[in-house]
């Protein structure tokens, strides 16, 4: 019975419990047997760590593979049953070493590997899990930062795990320092195993407080009761918006633009400007997803996670609901573990701490208050309509198309596969989906403009991803529309298969074999140059009837208000010159230091055309949640100056008529319901708790672009 008591305690006294597979070398022992060194070197003497246990010094010299090679002295190790490998080990350098343990098994194929950054500082216990794993796996892009404690062990767990292994079978395990520059010193000591995941499961347990807080960390703005809570989301805005601006935000100083009575752009002396409806320069600095159920996470198969869940029933049960994230073929949620079933809105519960019954409505006042006081005009996309319904702050719609059209791979495919215009269903489901946006603010000039869906596949990956489209129409079926609109265009250009097949340096005796499905298109080389060409012609192509389409019934539904594009992530020169000819601004989510680094600004300025910047962020991990963002910087501290330096060459740049912040609140600790994100990158906390010294530096920004006379 204490022999069971002392297991269940945690990994601090797994030693004792389990049962380690023998054979395995203790590294402070020299000479070991079965331990070979390769560009590493070893002291002599034994040290001992503070807690007594005896650790030997080991060099990485600088070298492509420096490392130390385990392996048994006959046949193989076989450790089924056991599920962790683990390793003393303590980083003797003044800063993180990266370390690769890669596990071989005899058999071809079988490998397991796992890099981590091992800290400097005390002893540890490096767990690698003897399975593929990664936070993805259980929920979240990130997982929680190592080493953490578990009853006093300091634990540093390879979160991420990638290959196969047949543990019956153990050639060699490897520990390699990558290519140092200088010789990195690091102290190892025992090698075992264990049976089970516990640490593992000790990594993520309880992570996330009862307000959604990562529970193993402290920052300024944490907090612990509801009343601290409550005091620190009522404080008042630190200013107050900007003066000397019209209704809209515009400024009263430029003249000269016209005044229609919608927002609309213009080009005045070589500089392209939104403007309001009463005729003001507006540069519209926004925030996307303004909205009280970003903190939705789920919580079913992983409530272990989680500390002091209210029920899910009386006052709590709204904030409680079901949902499914799996989607077929879109890579954002590939490999999401416990992406369905019950979820908790950690934000919205937090709101109700706050406020009670009338958490809502409070919510909508005080976020306009802040974006108003935080020199913020426009309300971005994915945000909650009744804030844009204020008639407070210029607000966009977005046109998310749906329906059963065909559709056509790329090979990027992030959010799903490319939308096939050439279907007749896609012009049907885009009348749809424009009118739905359109209903009731068709006639509001508050509306700034619409977007359309979001971040497409509009190119491929690696060097020949610009040709992606093209290359996946070709691999499509025979019935599907795009392709047989591009085999017509090939056909009416060169007449005989054969002539293509000259000019494409391939061998096609008919037009039969294009239409066979996965049809493998060559790519394009210097010797064919008929290949780009006709690529190039045929994405154009592709661009036009998409963009045209959903400007034509923008156009019937909505003739007021202007086509903000489709947020461009990944792009081509075809689609981007189409989004110009058919939309009035062209808005690229740029993630980089500075906008123009996001987009090709010399081609925009041949296209005269004016750009949005639709999405941006800078992140950080040391507020909570563990990811730090597309763009990260190294602390909260450097959040404000990046923000700053961001939207100044933004507002600089004659082209760009705005930038939009992404997002408002911190994702969830454990990940949002739609891909498992976990950033900081926030302008409040899960808690609403505003991020003071970065809102301040935000809104001295946000102001200088504001009132700046030229």
């Amino acid at each position: 019975m204490k022999r069971h008591l002392l297991c269940c305690l945690g990994l601090a006294v797994l030693g004792a419990c389990q049962a380690a597979v023998p054979g395995l070398p203790d590294l402070a022992a020299v000479p070991a047997a079965g331990v070979g060194l390769d560009q590493v070197r070893t002291a002599g003497a034994v040290e001992h760590a503070s807690d007594g246990v005896a650790q030997r010094r080991y060099g990485f010299l600088p070298a492509a593979h420096p490392r130390i090679v385990l392996a048994p002295g006959r046949g193989s190790w076989d450790w089924s049953g056991q599920g962790e490998l683990r390793l003393r080990v303590q980083n003797a350098m003044p800063w993180a070493v990266t370390l690769r343990v890669d596990i071989d098994g005899t058999a071809r194929g079988q490998h397991l590997e796992a890099t981590v950054g091992v800290p400097a500082g005390p002893a540890q216990t490096l767990v690698i899990p003897l399975q593929a794993t990664s936070p993805r796996a259980q929920g979240m892009r990130v997982g929680p930062p190592m080493p953490f404690d578990d009853h006093g062990q300091a634990i540093l767990l390879a979160t991420t795990v990638q290959g196969q292994l047949d543990l019956r079978q153990i050639g060699a395990v490897r520990l390699e320092v990558p290519a140092p520059r200088t010789e990195q010193s690091m102290l190892f000591g025992r090698v075992d195993t264990a049976p089970g995941t516990a640490a593992l499961h000790a990594a993520y347990a309880g992570i996330v407080d009862r307000y959604g807080q990562f529970s193993r960390a402290s920052w300024p703005q944490k907090i612990a009761t509801d009343a601290a809570l409550q005091a620190a989301v009522k404080a008042a805005p630190a200013a107050s918006p900007a003066s000397g601006l019209d209704a809209y935000g515009g400024r009263l100083d430029i003249h000269g633009l016209g005044r229609s009575g919608w927002f609309h752009t213009r080009k005045l002396d070589g500089r392209w400007w939104l403007v309001t409806p009463a005729g003001h320069a507006f540069f519209s600095l926004g925030v996307n997803a303004v909205t009280p159920d970003g903190g939705r996470s789920y919580v079913q198969g992983r409530r272990f996670m989680f500390r002091d869940l209210p029920p899910d029933r009386g006052e709590w049960a709204a904030f409680y609901g079901s949902g499914d994230s799996r989607r077929a073929e879109q890579a954002a949620s590939a490999g999401v573990g416990d992406n369905h079933g019950r979820w908790f809105d950690f934000y919205a519960a937090n709101l109700y701490r706050v406020d009670g019954s009338n958490w809502l409505a409070a919510w909508r006042s005080r976020t306009l208050d802040r974006l108003h006081a935080w020199g913020f005009n426009t309300i971005g996309n994915w945000s909650d309509a009744a804030l844009g319904r204020a008639h407070r702050l210029p607000y966009t719609r977005s046109i998310n198309i749906a329906g059963d059209y065909a559709n056509v791979a790329s090979g990027y495919d992030y959010w799903g596969r490319m939308p096939d215009p050439f279907d007749p269903r896609f012009a049907q489901a885009t009348e749809r989906a424009v009118a739905k946006a359109s209903d009731g603010v068709r006639d509001d000039p508050w509306l700034l403009g619409y977007f359309a869906d979001n971040e497409l596949a509009w190119a491929g990956s690696g060097p020949q991803g610009r040709w992606g489209l093209a290359l996946g129409t070709l691999a499509g079926d025979a019935h599907s529309p795009a392709k047989q609109a591009f085999i017509a265009m090939l056909k009416k250009q060169y007449v005989a298969p054969e002539t293509l097949g000259s000019a494409w340096g391939i061998a096609l005796a008919s037009w039969d074999a294009l239409e066979a499905t996965g049809f493998r298109a060559p790519v394009p080389d210097e010797s064919h140059p008929a290949i780009a060409h006709d690529y190039s012609a045929w994405l154009r192509r592709y661009a036009d009837a998409y963009f045209r389409t959903v400007a034509a019934a923008i156009h019937r539904h909505d003739p007021h208000h202007l086509f903000l594009g489709g947020r461009f992530a990944v792009n081509t020169p075809e689609a981007v010159a189409a989004c110009a000819q058919y939309c009035d601004v062209v808005s690229f989510n740029v993630y980089a230091d500075l906008p123009q680094h996001g987009f090709d600004a010399a081609a925009m300025r041949k296209l005269d055309k004016p750009v949005l910047i639709s999405e941006f962020h800078f992140g950080s991990a040391d507020r909570g949640p563990f990811g730090n963002g597309v763009v990260a910087v190294a602390s909260e501290a450097q959040r404000g100056g990046a923000y700053a330096r961001f939207i100044a060459a933004a507002a600089g740049d004659p082209q760009i008529v705005g930038a939009h912040w992404f997002e408002y609140a911190d994702q969830p600790v454990t990940g949002r319901l739609l891909d498992g994100e976990n950033s900081h990158i926030g302008l409040v906390g899960i808690t609403d708790i505003p991020f003071g010294g970065f809102v301040g530096e935000v809104r001295a920004a946000n102001m200088k672009v504001a009132l700046e006379r030229e």
